[in-house]
Parts: structure tokens; C-alpha cells; sequence
């Protein structure tokens, strides 16, 4: 016995999908990447990055200063 099929009786009346993200969709992402910029930051871990090119570490280190205003 086969189940019965619902069908709707009226066309959508907006044309477009109706998409809605859920809240994780966003702040997932979001975090990800606030995390490796946190990583990419701090001062620590940029001691290799120091010795190989000191331009990007020059860099770096305003964009931290920057943040770390606001």
C-alpha cells in the first residue's frame, strides 16, 4: 500500500527560495577564523617568521597593534 502524496493546491507566491542558515552556519566559520588569526598574531609563535622575512613579521605586528586598539 502506497502513502498518499500531498501536493500543494497554490504556486509559492514569491518567486525565490525561502534559505535560512542556522545560527552555527555562521559563528562555525566566524571562529575559525578569529582562531588562526589569533594563531598567525601572536608574538610567540613568530619567532621562525622573524629570521626568514621580516617585512611580513613588520606587518603582522601593526595589524596587531591595530586590534589590539578597539
Amino acid at each position: 500500500m502506497s502513502a498518499p502524496m500531498h501536493t500543494r493546491t497554490h504556486p509559492a507566491t514569491t518567486g525565490r527560495a525561502d534559505i535560512r542558515l542556522p545560527w552555527w552556519a555562521l559563528a562555525l566559520p566566524t571562529l575559525a577564523f578569529i582562531i588562526l588569526l589569533a594563531l598567525i598574531l601572536n608574538p610567540s609563535d613568530a619567532q621562525a617568521a622573524a629570521a626568514s622575512d621580516p617585512v611580513i613579521t613588520h606587518l603582522l605586528e601593526r595589524v596587531r597593534e591595530l586590534l589590539g586598539r578597539y
